[in-house]
């Protein structure tokens, strides 16, 4: 396994600093920064993004009994996430912070409101409904797995002259 780098810091800011920044980029898809930084980004984010793709599949179809407007007890089909998927979208909920679904320009409050109703943790839902698809779409197509991100090296940064680089996910 590869050497671990520790930035400088202590390990719980580190691992604040790692989630911090793999939110920011799996909201984003790209994210600026140091160079050293980028490439653990890298490592973390490819990490969450393997848990996600090896589960997203995992759904069960059960029946669910709802009241209805009327008060009569009415039996609902329901999918509802698999043991695995549980598991995973557990796991990924602590190794990632959830960012807040925002209200887009010339949006109404009412559109909002009925856009987000259903959306409890808008970041895990796009990790499991948009990315773990393509890139497990991607896996198949080429044949391997991983190499969901890319670093690109950008120059030094003015002023303490650090390497700065940009990770952005694999399109």
């Amino acid at each position: 396994m590869a050497q671990i780098k520790k930035l400088g810091l202590p390990t719980k800011e580190r691992k604040a600093l790692l989630r911090n920044q793999a939110s920011y980029l799996l909201w984003h898809g790209k994210l600026e920064t140091t160079l050293v930084k980028a490439k653990s980004v890298a490592s973390y984010t490819e990490k969450v993004l393997t848990l996600a793709i090896n589960s997203y599949e995992d759904t069960v179809k059960t029946t669910k009994t709802v009241v209805n407007a009327k008060g009569e007890k009415v039996s609902k089909e329901v999918i509802v996430d698999g043991a695995k998927k549980l598991a995973a979208r557990r796991k990924i909920m602590s190794l990632i912070y959830d960012i807040p679904e925002t209200k887009q320009e010339k949006e109404s409050k009412s559109a909002f409101v009925a856009r987000t109703k259903d959306v409890k943790h808008p970041l895990v839902e796009k990790i499991f409904n948009v990315y773990a698809p393509k890139f497990d779409a991607r896996s198949k197509e080429l044949g391997q797995k991983g190499g969901y991100t890319r670093v690109i090296k950008l120059g030094k940064r003015l002023g303490d002259n650090a390497d700065m680089a940009r990770v952005e996910l694999v399109k």
